[in-house]
């Protein structure tokens, strides 16, 4: 924390069940889930009525009328309606952006209190047809008579205007989809298929674990019939996992990413409160952590860079700004996009020539203690609503150091577009 600026406070955070798409969720959309999440922290928190300084919420896939999901949502959650909001978006990263913009919004004196979030949906997606049609559609309202709106709709109609455009996943720049870039990612790192299934078997056995343990009793609140998540899979085993087919690179043979060990398109929202100890203190509210640095990054995928690589060069600039090691941490939520991410993240930080060449480093980072990794499951049994993961991982991060009485965390997220963005917990 630098000179002069206020420490900020994680106070909690709750989400609603992660689930597959075209399930529980399928007619709620962004706006209904996002209102959810608001509700209940509000709820919560004691917050009905309130003015906070803003309200930083996103959606990476959402229609033309979510342009003001954040402002619209809050106004149905019971907050003050003169609470500001602002919609944003940074792929897999947009939620802990979010906590981000907020944050320094407090450290700075801008404001004394907010939230932080997101939502998506990959059921309720936005389906675009083509400019041929869009703009035939605009000159048939333009058009004054029956007669010309009739003219307008049928001369030169080709039945190809009615082709539909989904919502693209593969990069615009290389034309491949996040898991064809991270099989690249897993042949150059040398990441075999049976670690990729190992650390996803892991994830589901830690969530299972934390489920049965009641940890997230007071993190989720259950919605639309559902009371955990729906990615979770507490009877697979690596004989199941190692059944799967190879899920992006289906042809060469040599396929390691499955259905098993990335992540499945997701519906959820996440939110969580943050505000300066004076704010806290007046409201007779706890404080479960402090988040005292964060850090953005890319890397330069189009020319040969790994797409999901850019988490390693923010978490080291990050962690020379903070003055630690990597070893400094009580736990690590390292977002699991996919299983073959995390592994080739922590062998790039274990390698001597990536960290001398790409991070500057005379010593490479090293490695962490494995028992410390997403210790109650990750994306991988979680799911991965993509604006919504920053938001889930900030408050499940809180929540362990709380427990834990005091220690520090980090937060590693990789996104779409070759960027990452990093942040640091810390219970004094």
């Amino acid at each position: 924390m630098l000179p002069g600026l206020k420490r900020v406070a994680v106070l909690g955070g709750v989400r609603i069940p992660f689930c597959r798409n075209n399930t529980a969720y399928a007619d709620v959309g962004n706006f209904g889930m996002s209102v959810k999440v608001l509700g209940t922290l509000v709820e919560r928190f004691g917050l009905h009525g309130l003015e906070l300084g803003e309200v930083a919420f996103g959606a990476v896939i959402k229609h033309s009328s979510d342009w003001n999901l954040a402002r619209e949502a809050l106004l149905s959650s019971g907050l003050a309606p003169t609470t500001p909001g602002i919609t944003t978006a940074r792929a897999c990263g947009t939620s802990l952006d979010n906590a981000i913009i907020i944050a320094n919004k407090i450290a700075s004196g801008q404001i004394e209190a907010g939230i932080a979030g997101g939502s998506d949906t990959t059921s309720d997606v936005p389906i675009v047809y083509s400019r041929a049609l869009q703009q035939r559609l605009l000159a048939v309202n333009r058009a004054k008579t029956w007669q010309d709106k009739l003219k307008a709709a049928v001369s030169g109609f080709s039945w190809r205007e009615l082709k539909p455009h989904f919502p693209g996943v593969a990069e615009p720049r290389t034309h491949k989809s996040m898991g064809e870039h991270c099989e690249l990612m897993a042949r150059e790192w040398k990441i075999t298929r049976e670690a990729q299934d190992a650390l996803a078997l892991s994830s589901h056995q830690k969530l299972a674990a934390a489920y049965a343990a009641g940890f997230f009793k007071d993190l989720l609140v259950p919605f639309r019939g559902l009371e955990r998540d729906g990615f979770l899979r507490p009877d697979t085993s690596m004989e199941k996992l190692a059944a799967l087919k190879p899920a992006f690179d289906k042809t060469s043979g040599h396929g390691t990413l499955t259905a098993g060990n990335s992540t499945g398109l997701s519906d959820g929202a996440a939110a969580v409160l943050l505000a300066s100890e004076d704010w806290a203190a007046a409201r007779g509210l706890k404080v479960q952590a402090y988040l005292t640095h964060a850090k953005v990054a890319a890397v330069d995928f189009v020319r040969g860079e790994g797409l999901l690589m850019a988490p390693t060069v923010a978490v080291s600039r990050m962690l020379d700004a903070a003055g630690l090691t990597l070893q400094d941490f009580d736990f690590y939520e390292i977002h699991e996009a996919f299983a073959a991410q995390v592994l080739c993240t922590l062998r790039a930080w274990e390698s001597a020539d990536y960290c001398r060449n790409r991070l500057g480093k005379d010593q490479p980072l090293g490695a962490i203690d494995p028992a410390k990794l997403n210790v109650h499951g990750s994306s991988l049994a979680v799911g991965h609503p993509f604006a919504a993961t920053g938001a889930r991982i900030v408050a499940t991060l809180a929540k362990l150091l709380e427990q834990k009485g005091s220690g520090r965390g980090l937060v590693s997220i990789c996104t779409a577009g070759g960027m990452g963005v990093a942040a640091i917990l810390e219970r004094p």
